[in-house]
């Protein structure tokens, strides 16, 4: 899933209608804000912050809770469910512009597109929600770099970045809810323009050009953070990267601890210095094997945390201790196994729930396979385990 879409997870989507909530805000005697920086920094809360990832779009056409109350996206099933409230605000840290997207040919079911990163792709014509079929690269050689470095990755772009005061407008500094700053990606968009075969072969037939592409998107986010830390009191971080899959990270360690790894070092080094200790990378898949330079370089959470493409939570939590967080890391796959399943996968969870810096919820998009009542079942079971 790409990386603005991700990002979105917190409440971040415009709505224009009125949205009535079905159940009740869990009770509380803290602020939003308050819970959120106390558990994420092992302090005393009064309950567990309350916030899930989202839904995939089938959910939205298929669940009869969605439909008959016409809520069509996760920014408002957050209010429909009435969820803590948490955003995240920044710059526009990728390409700039994007390239136009078009259908190139059609099939029966399908459609080839050029999407926004200059790929090629075959996408469903029904737009279900599935990894595109990518066939080719817009960006390949070092000329074809050059060239879009030049025209979409200008790190002077003024429009990149909005000025404080209309982020203070939307997001005042005595606000009660946590807000987050986001720093973009290193590697995982330069995949999704390169392709994960593409990336494979660049990082060894053109390692400069790779290099160069890092570098930019770590200045890219350097000067956003340099407009925006001065003025505006962030409570955390967010990346993405999904840099990762089931058998561990789609570049080598060595890769990701000499050139990943420094440029995390000089974001992390801005943030700090800014009072920002808490900062999350949305990546799936085995984070295991690079998870040391996450930490070594300033990232010190893991977010949405899926246990099938890695472990339980808590086998990364014993094994690092309070130097890493996690939010998420309910597994999708029990949810949809029935209330038997739901009970003792949450039971899993206590002791990390009562140690601090953790907070749960399904650990990714939710799918349309969860039965609407068994995810129900989920939500009242979190409140009257994790609740007040």
């Amino acid at each position: 899933m790409p990386e603005p879409t991700k990002a979105a997870a917190t409440h971040a989507g415009k709505h224009n209608k009125h949205i009535e909530p079905c159940r009740p805000k869990w009770k509380g005697t803290m602020t939003d804000r308050e819970r959120f920086n106390n558990q994420m920094h092992y302090k005393p809360v009064d309950r567990c912050f309350n916030m899930e990832f989202g839904y995939w779009e089938e959910n939205f056409r298929e669940w009869d809770i969605f439909v008959d109350n016409g809520i069509t996206g996760n920014a408002e099933a957050d209010i429909f469910f009435n969820f803590d409230k948490i955003h995240v605000a920044g710059g526009h840290n990728w390409m700039n512009p994007p390239f136009e997207q078009r259908v190139v040919r059609e099939t029966e079911t399908t459609q080839i597109i050029i999407n926004g990163d200059g790929l090629t792709a075959e996408i469903p014509k029904d737009k279900h929600d599935t990894i595109p079929h990518y066939i080719s690269a817009t960006i390949v050689t070092p000329e074809d770099w050059k060239r879009c470095k030049a025209e979409r990755f200008r790190i002077d772009d003024d429009t990149r970045v909005p000025p404080p005061e209309e982020v203070l407008k939307r997001h005042p500094n005595d606000r009660d809810y946590p807000l987050g700053i986001n720093c973009g990606s290193m590697i995982g968009k330069i995949r999704d323009m390169l392709t994960f075969e593409g990336l494979a072969y660049a990082c060894y037939d053109y390692p400069e050009m790779v290099e160069d592409m890092v570098e930019t998107c770590c200045l890219i986010v350097e000067r956003s953070l340099d407009i925006l830390l001065p003025h505006i009191q962030f409570d955390y971080a967010s990346g993405w990267e999904d840099i990762c899959f089931k058998n561990g990270p789609i570049v080598s360690t060595s890769f990701f601890r000499d050139v990943v790894g420094p440029r995390y070092r000089r974001i992390g080094d801005k943030l700090r210095s800014h009072g920002i200790k808490l900062w999350y990378i949305d990546c799936d898949g085995d984070v295991r094997p690079i998870m040391k330079y996450f930490l070594d370089n300033g990232v010190n959470c893991l977010f949405p945390f899926e246990v099938n493409g890695c472990a339980h939570p808590g086998t990364l939590l014993d094994e690092f201790g309070k130097d890493l967080r996690i939010m998420g890391g309910v597994d999708k796959i029990q949810l949809g196994f029935g209330k038997d399943a739901i009970d003792a996968y949450m039971k899993s969870l206590v002791r990390l729930v009562e140690r601090g810096g953790f907070i749960p919820f399904c650990d990714h998009r939710c799918p349309p396979n969860v039965k609407t009542e068994d995810y129900l079942y989920y939500l009242d079971l979190k409140e009257r385990m994790f609740g007040m």
